[in-house]
């Protein structure tokens, strides 16, 4: 089996990020000739094309393999010296998470103030739909990921976290325009939704489930690429959607919003993956979600 030597695979890395060859040799210091060769040799030692010579230049399926090894060996260095007390005074834990927008606006940052204070720890977090959190695990650009998939990313493992759950409502005004007089299968068919945005298909299977699996919501929509956005939305009146339990039960309390299908509600469970790497800020970002997940989620 063939060594893989850390600055190749460094360089490498550093490609993906800059974008092209020229600004990764800016990046590591060195000549753009220096950086093809090490990719070059890589490439030659894998047996494999890493890179797709696009702009910007994107990994190939084996590219990304090599890219998260980079991005897990430059993760167990920074730990390595911070234990040895080589970091730059108070420079903090750097952790790249993946999650979704409804998580991210109902119960995961409760996970965050959860972890002490000391050591510092930075969050970079990637706001992705839960069906696509995984993907960004398996390109090597996080750490771990909030995600709907309970089969782990190679490399990763996995932890159940709870189910989600969704509510399909709108406001009362809306129910009189839209939905009188004729089956919810039919209705929703029709009237306004509100969708997350153009990969969104959630409202478009809870329609699908009322009937015989045609078909879908209805084609007039409103696209609303935030959790908060997406349910003011709805209580604005503009489209019937799918809106998490958190966020609308005080608005059904209240009379300004009413639940479609009474006990028709939406499940969706999630996956908390993450890298394995004996890493200890990794270790304690998982336990404090882990325990969040399980006050704030369905079992």
């Amino acid at each position: 089996m063939p060594d893989l030597p850390l600055d190749q695979v460094r360089t490498l890395l550093a490609v993906v990020d800059e974008g092209t060859f020229d600004a990764a040799a800016a990046a590591l210091h060195v000549t753009p000739s220096a950086v093809s060769q090490r990719v070059k040799a890589l490439e030659q030692r894998t047996g494999r094309v890493l890179l797709m010579r696009t702009k910007p230049v994107r990994p190939t399926e084996s590219g990304e393999v090599l890219v998260r090894l980079a991005r897990q060996v430059a993760r167990l260095e920074r730990d390595a010296f911070a234990e040895l007390g080589l970091t730059h005074g108070g420079e903090p834990t750097r952790v790249s998470v993946a999650v979704n927008a409804d998580s991210l606006a109902t119960w995961f940052l409760g996970a965050l103030t959860r972890l002490p204070r000391a050591p510092a720890l930075g969050f970079e977090l990637h706001r992705e739909g839960e069906d696509h959190t995984a993907a960004l695990l398996r390109e090597g650009q996080v750490m771990a990921a909030v995600t709907s998939s309970p089969d782990p990313v190679p490399g990763c493992s996995v932890r159940p976290l709870g189910r989600m759950r969704y509510v399909p409502v709108a406001t009362p005004d809306f129910v009189a325009r839209h939905l009188r007089g004729r089956s919810l299968r039919d209705a929703l068919g029709v009237a306004p939704v509100v969708a997350f945005d153009r990969r969104d298909e959630f409202q478009d299977d809870f329609v699908r489930r009322l009937g015989d699996g045609a078909g879908g919501a209805s084609a007039s929509r409103h696209y609303v690429p935030s959790s908060e956005g997406f349910c003011a939305c709805v209580a604005a009146g503009l489209g019937w959607g799918l809106v998490p339990e958190a966020q609308c039960v005080p608005l059904l309390r209240s009379g300004l919003l009413v639940d479609l299908a009474p006990g028709r509600t939406v499940d969706v469970p999630l996956y908390w993956q993450q890298w394995r790497l004996d890493s200890p800020a990794l270790a304690a970002v998982a336990d404090a979600v882990t325990a969040t997940a399980a006050e704030s989620l369905r079992r």
